[in-house]
């Protein structure tokens, strides 16, 4: 499987079919009189912690970004939208490449700027308008 160039894989990632598990199941749902003798929901898991397609920088990106959505080092995406297992398959593919493109990229930091000097003067301007509303709500001085 290939995944596409991006940020933290330069030249992108190539899985091989070896590293990953398929597994083929009923989907639940409306979908006629086959839906009870068809598998085409798809369960794609890679173990992160073992695969030859990530570079040691990499697998420590994508355990970090991934860690709510691992079972161990084990990432599973589950496709099954489609009727056909074919299309299932093909979702999951792309699924799983675009989850890794996203893991592995390294996080954007942000450059500290300043305010101007015009945003401030207009934050303080807003500040002096809001106060003069909630003073104005004030019951008269003669009660």
């Amino acid at each position: 499987m290939r995944v596409s160039p991006g940020p933290g894989a330069p030249q992108g990632l190539f899985i091989p079919d070896r590293e990953l598990q398929e597994q083929f199941s009923r989907a639940s749902g409306p979908g006629g009189q086959g839906v009870n003798t068809t598998d085409s929901r798809v369960q794609l898991s890679i173990d992160l912690a073992t695969t030859t397609a990530l570079n040691e920088r990499q697998r420590q990106r994508a355990l970090a970004n991934l860690r709510p959505r691992l079972a161990g080092t084990v990432l599973t995406i589950t496709a099954s939208e489609h009727r056909s297992q074919r299309r299932n398959r093909s979702v999951a593919r792309q699924r799983l490449s675009a989850l890794l493109r996203e893991a592995v990229a390294p996080p954007v930091v942000r450059r500290p700027t300043k305010p101007t000097r015009g945003s401030q003067r207009r934050r303080l301007e807003r500040k002096r308008a809001r106060s003069e509303i909630k003073k104005s709500r004030k019951r008269p001085s003669g009660y």
